[in-house]
């Protein structure tokens, strides 16, 4: 009785070093290598009211950036990189520039941001992160970099007699969005129109409309720690119902952006950093 006593316990040592060697290595991964690892997403979308002169029209999203200590210069330099490689038409940037109370990283995106470079420009909207830091800091660091703040304003891209409207919301979980003021200056003239959110559910309301082909949105980061097979283990409020990817809401679509940085933990694991490739084409 006593040896069988012994051989059992004998075996549990190594399960537990097996377990916590297994921890570490999904630790380390998790910290040092998921969130340095962006994946370019690419996707072929038809918006139905897109004139034919817009065909094959890229547009590059790139969403939560969340400057702070860890996302450098050197990083942010590799990021835009990356994005001018796809050669865009237009690059959106889907809010939350800095982290919550991390302003004094400010400066990182003015020294960077202007390298990024696209045929029709370069729009963005503000995230409740920047917000909570320094919102006119933001709003600065974007002109200074030729970034258009769409706070509850569209601008107009043009192909012959032809166009596109870019629209943005401010940001809607501090309760600085508009749309009504959009929705008064935005020609109904049947051109098609892209919204650019912060938040993704709030695709429920700009879908009503029935004025948007497409919503743009980030916040979520896509639930950052994911588990396979299982749920997103948080999701911030207004980034729980279309957190990630595409979603078909009647005539419109929203896709949600996974982000660049990282919050609270910093952890990514089975949920990449990302920049997304849009291709957009009219209904034939």
């Amino acid at each position: 009785m006593k040896k069988l006593k012994k051989a059992r316990k004998s075996k549990y040592p190594p399960v537990k070093l097996g377990l916590f060697l297994s921890s570490l290595c999904v630790l380390i991964y998790a910290y040092f290598i998921e969130p340095n690892w962006i994946e370019i997403n690419s996707l072929q979308l038809t918006l139905p009211h897109l004139a034919t002169e817009f065909d094959e029209y890229k547009i590059v999203q790139i969403s939560d950036i969340h400057v702070n200590k860890w996302m450098t210069q050197a990083r942010l330099k590799r990021i835009f990189r990356l994005v001018n490689q796809q050669k865009p038409d237009a690059i959106a940037i889907t809010g939350d520039f800095i982290t919550r109370r991390q302003e004094r990283f400010i400066p990182n995106l003015t020294a960077t941001m202007g390298q990024l470079v696209a045929q029709d420009g370069k729009f963005g909207v503000l995230g409740n992160h920047d917000y909570w830091s320094n919102p006119d800091a933001v709003s600065h660091a974007m002109a200074q970099t030729n970034v258009f703040n769409l706070a509850n304003t569209f601008q107009s891209i043009q192909r012959g007699d032809a166009k596109l409207y870019i629209a943005g919301v401010d940001d809607i979980y501090v309760g600085k969005d508009r749309l009504d003021l959009v929705m008064q200056s935005l020609p109904d003239d049947g051109n098609a129109a892209i919204l650019l959110a912060h938040e993704p559910d709030f695709a429920d309301t700009s879908a009503a409309t029935g004025r948007f082909d497409l919503q743009l949105s980030g916040h979520s980061h896509s639930g950052q720690v994911r588990i396979p097979f299982f749920p997103p283990l948080h999701l911030p409020e207004l980034g729980r119902k279309y957190y990630a990817g595409l979603h078909h809401l009647g005539s419109m679509m929203v896709y949600t952006n996974r982000g660049l940085g990282v919050t609270g933990m910093h952890l990514r694991f089975n949920c990449r950093p990302e920049i997304t490739v849009i291709t957009l084409n009219g209904k034939k």
